[in-house]
């Protein structure tokens, strides 16, 4: 009761520094329970990225079409035009912001799962890379939150490089939402852009290619260690004529964030999603988490940087040398999971299935 009536003097003295104190005072029982308010904060903070990247685009796109149907019309039509404006400036390096990459909401984000990144070797300024992401997963969480964001530390941990996460080039077609991507140096996931990146930005790019895809999505399931990457070969040719290093990741728990219902090849839903996958561009899975069903499980996701194979540039590479040196990532790759896997959970006998 005495600490409770300093706390209201302090109020009544008027000095922030009195009340500031006073409150420090009061015993924690008087206040909500931190843990509980930290684990809604972090909830709320994957909440919104989830549904921020399946429909903030088309909420925009639509209030963008409406607002023309108002008295607002010119806000909208001035939006549009700036935006044919800024057409290409995603396929030309974007436009981060360090402000928003080092917003606390991340923090949050990270903590949910948690989400870390362990580095292995160092990554040269004076050299462009090419990260190839594995696996994929449904929302793939761990790549947006290390090279997305600064949560996990990315540029203290490589200083002087530069992430560009790739990811599908229609959602920068998409008004609002393509700003929100770019400002976390997102970019699309097309030639144009990765050629800029890697040939027009200067050196200590690291591009990061999420290899295998759409395709990899509908495989996602606790548990499941398979990548599609047998006959991913473009981004092997693209290091090649661009004389960029690359650099296999593995994210360890990636495939736990969501429960996937997976269909039996031959039925009329598997082919259903594929054909949504060819049109669309991404794969329409049928997954479920924890709290209203769109809520991740909060399982650990560990991102480990594995070791840059050296590249040379060769503008017209032949196919024996994008086999030999697709080979060598996939044996590095191995080996990087291999290494890894029983620190996170998994056991010996556990494999990495190359599809």
């Amino acid at each position: 009761m005495k600490t409770i009536l300093a706390a209201y003097s302090g109020v009544l003295k008027g000095t922030g520094s009195s009340i500031l104190s006073s409150l420090q005072d009061l015993p924690s029982a008087l206040w909500p329970c931190s843990s509980k308010m930290e684990k809604h904060l972090q909830a709320i903070s994957v909440l919104q990225w989830v549904i921020s990247f399946l429909a903030l685009g088309i909420a925009c796109t639509l209030l963008l079409i409406y607002m023309f149907c108002t008295d607002c019309w010119l806000i909208a039509a001035l939006y549009t035009a700036w935006l044919i404006v800024d057409w290409n400036t995603p396929k030309q390096g974007g436009r981060r912001s360090s402000w928003v990459r080092n917003w606390t909401v991340w923090t949050y984000f990270r903590d949910y799962f948690p989400i870390r990144l362990i580095k292995t070797h160092d990554l040269l300024p004076s050299r462009n890379y090419i990260l190839g992401y594995h696996p994929h997963g449904i929302f793939c969480f761990g790549a947006f939150c290390n090279f997305g964001t600064e949560a996990t530390g990315f540029s203290k941990k490589f200083p002087g490089i530069k992430p560009s996460l790739a990811t599908l080039a229609g959602n920068f077609r998409l008004p609002v939402l393509r700003d929100y991507l770019m400002s976390g140096g997102i970019c699309p996931v097309n030639r144009h852009s990765i050629d800029y990146l890697l040939s027009c930005n200067g050196t200590g790019n690291a591009v990061v290619i999420v290899v295998g895809g759409a395709a990899e999505s509908l495989h996602c399931t606790p548990g499941m260690n398979s990548v599609t990457l047998r006959n991913r070969k473009g981004f092997i040719r693209l290091a090649l004529q661009k004389g960029s290093d690359l650099v296999p990741v593995y994210s360890f728990g990636e495939n736990d964030a969501y429960k996937q219902v997976i269909f039996e090849d031959g039925t009329c839903w598997k082919a259903l999603q594929r054909r949504l996958q060819k049109l669309l561009g991404f794969a329409p899975c049928l997954f479920y988490g924890s709290s209203w069903g769109i809520v991740p499980f909060s399982n650990p996701i560990t991102t480990i940087v594995g070791e840059p194979i050296t590249v040379p540039k060769i503008e017209e590479p032949t196919e024996e040398m994008v086999d030999l040196y697709h080979g060598m990532y996939i044996r590095s790759l191995l080996c990087l999971f291999d290494k890894y896997k029983t620190r996170f959970g998994l056991k010996e006998s556990d494999i990495l299935h190359i599809q």
